[in-house]
């Protein structure tokens, strides 16, 4: 398995700790196994950057966010882009009638199927694997599977710009504000620039950078970077803060106004009513 691929087995080993404790904020009975071989050894290596506190909450954040998108708005399309081993498919309640759209590596979709298909794990809604590459023409192998660019859709982009150029990451915003009519929703996770030079971080991100998953991205002024490229923030927390693990948070939440200071960000947005850039106009065609 690829390198990314390593760090969804990572996420995963976060997860089936967070199934194991008795308060946990979710449940994710297939974590342990999808983290294994080299989850639990990576999240040993990462200890202490604080991201584990942070997968847990940015997880809970997104199922909530997912349900009451889809409970408030009535979309039935749902696209996970790099969703890695996450399987929100196996492990929420989902609306009748809604489909899902899995939009990742063909060997990284190959392996979790195989191990879901070990523990006879079926999912609980309709769901569409799509082996894309999301750095190439992702975008037609989703429409090949029967994705409908003129049906309202919900996307899901967890743990994936910060991984990404800013280029990269406001070109797939683009091209999925160009694929989503209007009232379309998003719900993704972003990191700060101060995060990225702060001295706190410098240990964490080189063992990324050593293990050739380096964090590329970040922003402090989200609001301003989702706007720019085709979407309006409709909520946006930082961990810690109501709805966004308050309770679990082990740190202090820096107010916006304090400049220099490492943040995460937990976003939904909504399709913003301006016009995109030319090369976009032809995506729903």
């Amino acid at each position: 398995m690829d390198d990314i691929s390593y760090t969804a087995q990572w996420t995963a080993a976060v997860r089936a700790l967070e199934t194991e404790r008795s308060d946990g904020l979710f449940r994710d009975e297939y974590a342990r196994c999808l983290a294994e071989p080299r989850g639990f050894e990576l999240l040993d290596r990462y200890r202490g950057a604080g991201v584990s506190d942070f997968v847990a909450v940015r997880t809970r954040y997104m199922d909530d966010a997912l349900t009451r998108i889809l409970g408030e708005t009535g979309i039935r399309q749902v696209v996970l882009l790099a969703n890695g081993m996450d399987v929100r498919t196996h492990r929420l309640d989902w609306p009748a009638g809604t489909t899902v759209y899995e939009v990742d590596h063909g060997p990284l979709l190959d392996e979790k199927q195989a191990r879901l298909a070990a523990l006879a794990a079926e999912p609980r809604v309709p769901t569409v694997p799509i082996r894309a590459d999301l750095a190439g023409d992702w975008l037609e192998a989703l429409k090949s599977g029967g994705f409908d660019p003129a049906e309202r859709t919900l996307w899901i982009a967890e743990g994936l710009l910060f991984f990404l150029t800013e280029e990269q990451a406001g070109r797939l915003l683009e091209t999925v504000a160009g694929a989503s009519p209007p009232e379309s929703r998003l719900v993704v996770d972003m990191t700060s620039a101060a995060l990225l030079r702060h001295p706190m971080t410098q240990s964490f991100l080189r063992r990324l950078r050593e293990d050739g998953t380096p964090w590329r991205f970040g922003t402090d002024d989200p609001e301003g970077f989702l706007t720019a490229h085709g979407w309006a923030v409709e909520d946006l927390r930082q961990p810690g803060e109501p709805g966004a693990g308050e309770r679990r948070w082990p740190y202090a939440v820096p107010p916006r106004e304090a400049r220099g200071v490492p943040r995460s960000w937990l976003i939904s947005a909504v399709t913003a009513d301006r016009p995109l850039p030319p090369e976009m106009a032809t995506v729903l065609t």
